[in-house]
């Protein structure tokens, strides 16, 4: 019975010898259960500082745009950096020509009539509808020909297309958009793939909102951007937990972008944590079940 309990405190033996004597043996497997609960509680409580620590420091690589300046008194004003696009081959325009003073079938002429209900075009269908940029960096429109547009940007091309359709028609408007503002989002992020913005501009905020935001085991300080320029391809890494992300170059996206968000290299490290949580689940279930049959 010694070898059982040795490493017991003194006092604890004591009291499970005047238990023998009394013949109580219950009494004894209460003891030695109180006492190993005191152990798993103190082991517990030390494997979990680690735990935390390491909590706390995961959760400030999560946090987006991290500085002191900011206040809750006044807001920070930031310049932005906004690149201007220029159109390239195999951009989408649409390209809409409509005069007050014409007829109806005069307008029909310069625009190619759209089969889809306004609240289900689709980016197939914009395609399809659109014009297309050739490889030499022009459209043909009905009636005024081909049109160059390439290295323009969207309000140039507006302004050259309004000036040739006023050779045909008395107080036209031109009304120019891309339809092809795409930019596609890998990696860890909620809905990754293609994101089509029916905008002018898109920041990488915005893009990121689009794809459902980043997971948790997203690192968020190595986000590579690509873009395509004419010389190749051009690779940028933003960091968007430090706020001078707002006054980069690049944090306005232009089209064709490609955004790829790399994985902790910690995760694996992640998912034992994880496990190590589901053991000390069970532990702690166990423990309670010992303390539930020693009160009883």
């Amino acid at each position: 019975m010694t070898l059982f309990f040795a490493d017991c405190p003194l006092r604890h033996h004591y009291a499970v010898m005047e238990i023998i004597e009394r013949n109580r043996p219950d009494q004894v497997l209460c003891i030695l259960v109180s006492i190993n609960i005191m152990k798993i509680f103190r082991l517990i409580s030390f494997l979990s500082i680690p735990i935390l620590l390491s909590s706390c420091y995961y959760n400030k690589r999560m946090v987006y745009l991290q500085g002191k300046d900011f206040s809750e008194y006044r807001p920070t004003v930031v310049q932005n950096k906004k690149s201007v696009y220029r159109l390239q081959p195999a951009d989408v325009l649409s390209v809409q020509v409509k005069s007050s003073t014409e007829t109806e079938t005069s307008n029909t002429l310069f625009n190619i009539a759209s089969r889809q209900n306004g609240m289900n075009i689709t980016p197939g269908s914009l395609f399809l509808e659109g014009y297309t940029i050739d490889s030499k960096g022009g459209i043909q429109l009905p009636i005024i020909g081909s049109v160059q547009l390439k290295d323009l940007t969207i309000e140039e091309a507006q302004q050259l297309i309004q000036a040739s359709a006023n050779k045909y028609l008395n107080k036209s408007t031109v009304i120019v958009k891309l339809t092809s503002f795409k930019v596609t989002v890998l990696g860890e992020v909620k809905n990754p793939g293609y994101l089509y913005v029916f905008n002018n501009q898109v920041t990488i905020l915005e893009v990121l909102g689009l794809a459902g935001d980043l997971t948790p085991v997203a690192n968020r300080k190595n986000i590579k951007l690509i873009r395509q320029v004419s010389s190749g391809s051009q690779v940028i890494l933003l960091d968007i937990t430090d706020p001078k992300l707002l006054s980069s170059e690049f944090f306005f996206l232009m089209p064709n972008d490609v955004v790829y968000v790399e994985p902790f290299k910690a995760r694996a490290k992640k998912t034992n944590l994880e496990l190590l949580s589901l053991v000390f689940a069970g532990i702690t279930t166990t423990v309670l079940i010992l303390n539930y049959v020693n009160n009883n």
